[in-house]
């Protein structure tokens, strides 16, 4: 398994291949979100095909936050999304922010599993209807 950095158009390729990410299919829509900001694209590669990515963008000058990750359903509790998770980290680190923030909702049980092992911590709960579309906010120190 090969971890690269990516372009949009890359990581686009990936997340348009994960069910839960369909509904993202436009490069234009990812940038304008991301704007001027500085950002890391990762994709992660098995046998040469990509399976895995994570995308994250700075949110203010201390503070990196991972926006969209995902790993296609063939390739998952495989340890991609750790490995990606651990590179993002790393990234961040050596490019000075202090704090890693992402946001997660409880329709995703392996991804909440993953922060809390690593470290994340809960810091806000945005209820949004019902328990599966509530938003869960997490923060981790670098």
């Amino acid at each position: 398994m090969e971890i690269r950095q990516a372009s949009l158009d890359e990581l686009l390729a990936v997340l348009t291949q994960i069910p839960e990410m369909q509904q993202l299919n436009d490069v234009a829509a990812l940038q304008a979100r991301i704007g001027e900001r500085p950002y890391l694209a990762l994709v992660a590669y098995r046998q040469q095909q990509p399976v895995a990515c994570k995308l994250g963008y700075e949110w203010d000058q201390h503070t990196f936050y991972s926006w969209l990750g995902g790993v296609l359903p063939e390739q998952r509790k495989s340890g991609l999304a750790q490995r990606l998770l651990e590179q993002q980290q790393l990234w961040a680190r050596q490019h000075g922010y202090q704090t890693m923030r992402v946001k997660s909702m409880n329709r995703y049980p392996n991804m909440l599993r993953l922060l809390i092992n690593n470290g994340y911590q809960i810091v806000d709960y945005e209820h949004r209807g019902s328990p599966d579309n509530a938003k869960i906010y997490f923060a981790k120190s670098l």
